[in-house]
């Protein structure tokens, strides 16, 4: 892509003088006294003033019915539903509990799976993280912008400068919603005693989910994320008074830029929380629901990847030069565009190749661009 753009600003450049070489318009004479040709370098600062969106989050884990295997008492009545029924519901299962350790059925406080039944698990599916989201902070880079004048006044300038690495800031916790119902079933086959235990678990009944599973911080180190962000743009501007009689000449442009982001690469500990995240979601699907709320690692071997969508957005500068003599000048301007892109973040079994976990964001990026730079006219 960024060798495509780079012959479509050459194209620009070059077409109009092989075209138009022989017209006094176009040609290659200075006519008014003119210079077709510019080049500068200097400080290019860019300052995105968007704001974060929430991040959406999908996983496989889609609404249903899930077993839940062996789970920590503890984690179970820490996810029950604060509700009336969910307190009576609790009281049960804590009084079945403490006969169940005292007649040794449960140890260590941990529910088996010959106890602990089954979970409808509706929220998994999809949900959204208010107030998260990524914002890209300033950055600094050499600018270098190319002319080419039509006339004394109206030019293409195509501007870039080198690729940066942009720190991509977070912002806010990402949580796994867990809503459902959990229905201990008795499965016990231990003569005489499981009998009993089976119709005490059983008579519990319904026990209404509703909780929240941390998955990550955004805001954990100095950093999210960080990306090499390539921003080239293309302009046509009209500057105002005359070469050789006005040594300051401000100038007006629109145009559209391209941004693209590479190497892009997660916070470590983000990455290591998605990871444990993965684990949960197969776990769920595994029939280890109880695994999954007690943050064990899982069969599968879950991969991060993370990637920001390319865009084109519309972009206008007021600037002006300033002229030593006939070649050199210096030049400052300010632009803003309005531009946005999509960060996508999946977490996949290395195993399998399945899909575990996919999220993504929207990241307003509307940046303010100052240029400050001394040029050659030829």
């Amino acid at each position: 892509m960024k060798k495509s753009l780079l012959g479509i600003a050459t194209s620009l450049i070059v077409l109009p003088t092989l075209s138009y070489a022989d017209s006094p318009y176009f040609s290659f004479k200075d006519g008014d006294g003119f210079k077709r040709f510019s080049v500068s370098a200097g400080w290019l600062h860019a300052m995105p003033q968007g704001k974060a969106n929430n991040v959406k989050v999908n996983t496989s884990a889609k609404s249903g019915t899930y077993a839940v295997g062996d789970v920590k008492l503890d984690t179970v009545t820490g996810a029950i539903a604060d509700t009336e029924a969910g307190n009576k519901a609790k009281d049960k299962l804590l009084g079945v509990a403490k006969l169940g350790e005292a007649l040794g059925l449960i140890k260590d406080g941990t529910l088996t799976a010959d106890m602990s039944g089954k979970a409808q698990i509706n929220s998994l599916e999809s949900w959204d993280n208010p107030n998260t989201g990524l914002e890209a902070d300033d950055v600094d880079t050499v600018g270098m912008m190319f002319n080419y004048n039509f006339t004394d006044n109206v030019s293409l300038e195509i501007k870039a400068g080198i690729p940066p690495k942009v720190d991509i800031k977070g912002k806010g916790q990402i949580n796994a919603p867990v809503v459902g119902v959990a229905t201990p079933e008795g499965k016990i086959d231990t003569p005489i005693i499981g009998g009993i235990a089976n119709n005490l678990i059983n008579g519990i009944g319904n026990i209404p989910l509703d909780t929240q599973i941390p998955i990550t911080d955004l805001t954990q180190g100095s950093k999210a994320a960080t990306a090499r962000a390539w921003l080239p743009a293309a302009e046509i501007h009209y500057q105002f008074g005359k070469s050789g009689v006005n040594k300051f000449r401000p100038y007006v442009g629109v145009g559209v830029m391209y941004a693209y982001f590479n190497d892009v690469k997660l916070n470590s500990g983000i990455e290591s929380d998605l990871v444990t995240a993965g684990h949960m979601v197969q776990n769920v699907l595994d029939g280890k629901a109880g695994a999954a709320l007690d943050g064990k690692t899982s069969s599968a071997d879950p991969r991060v990847k993370v990637k920001a969508t390319d865009t084109f957005a519309p972009i206008a500068t007021v600037g002006a030069t300033y002229d030593f003599n006939e070649n050199w000048f210096a030049v400052g301007s300010v632009s803003y565009s309005k531009m946005n892109n999509e960060a996508k973040i999946s977490v996949t079994d290395n195993n399998t190749g399945k899909e575990l976990i996919n999220a993504k964001t929207k990241i307003d990026i509307d940046p303010v661009i100052t240029y400050v730079g001394v040029g050659y006219r030829f």
